[in-house]
């Protein structure tokens, strides 16, 4: 049995700094890295972009709405080929910075409101989809399953990469608690790790957030616990990244 273990990066900006993430990409196999659109300035996501190369961590463009004030955690009602647009933007940014690191993005990850409201949205999930399509159709794209997103990306025949959170508390449908709700975020390193045994058995990756307090003894211990079921932590993209003792 393997799983790949991913976690969102580069979400520093400026002098405002955000996660570790060096001592995070000593622990996951794929970083989903900002692009500018809810976090990360040019110079941080073209050092993470080197680091991940160099740690052999795949690389990922986490796309957003445009919400640098909201951490890209706000809905927002965009007209769909405007979306199309916003993500091709941000793939094409980060694929140039991690071209100059010598690599390129390997798969694409909405994040925050964005994630969550292609879940439901229809008209939003096909413009995510078909940005990815124009862009490149051999990119994967991590979503949660059973959403729309989902569906419809299979159905555009892009490979789907069922996802799970180890740090984020599920509805009794399968979403996510939103955020702002009580429990929505788990910090307990312990609550973590028990819940890896079910969680592998329907995901492909598994998250654990760069930005949840206490976040790198989060993944060290997400780390032993699927050491100790023997589980392999390795990238999902064939041929990228490598096995990670």
């Amino acid at each position: 049995m393997q799983i790949d273990l991913n976690s969102d990066l580069g979400e520093s900006f400026g002098r405002w700094r955000l996660g570790d993430d060096p001592a995070m990409l000593r622990l996951v196999t794929s970083a989903n890295v900002a692009c500018g659109f809810h976090a990360g300035d040019a110079t941080t996501l073209r050092q993470v972009c080197a680091d991940a190369v160099a740690a052999g961590v795949v690389i990922g463009a986490q796309v957003s709405y445009r919400d640098l004030a909201g951490f890209g955690r706000r809905f927002i009602d965009i007209e769909p080929r405007a979306l199309t647009d916003d993500v091709l933007y941000q793939v094409g940014a980060l694929d140039g910075l991690a071209r100059v690191a010598g690599s390129r993005v390997r798969y694409l990850k909405p994040h925050g409101a964005l994630y969550n409201a292609i879940v439901h949205h229809r008209e939003q999930a096909r413009a995510v989809v078909r940005a990815v399509c124009e862009y490149d159709d051999t990119l994967p794209v991590l979503g949660l399953p059973g959403s729309v997103f989902a569906e419809v990306a299979e159905r555009a025949g892009l490979r789907v990469v069922r996802e799970a959170f180890a740090d984020r508390a599920y509805t009794a449908e399968g979403t996510l608690v939103p955020r702002d709700a009580p429990g929505a975020v788990l910090t307990d390193p312990e609550q973590v790790a028990a819940r890896l045994p079910d969680l592998v058995r329907v995901a492909d990756s598994i998250c654990v957030h760069s930005d949840t307090p206490g976040a790198v003894a989060i993944a060290r211990r997400v780390r032993d616990a699927l050491d100790a079921e023997r589980i392999a932590v390795r990238p999902f993209v064939v041929g990228a990244g490598v096995d990670r003792p």
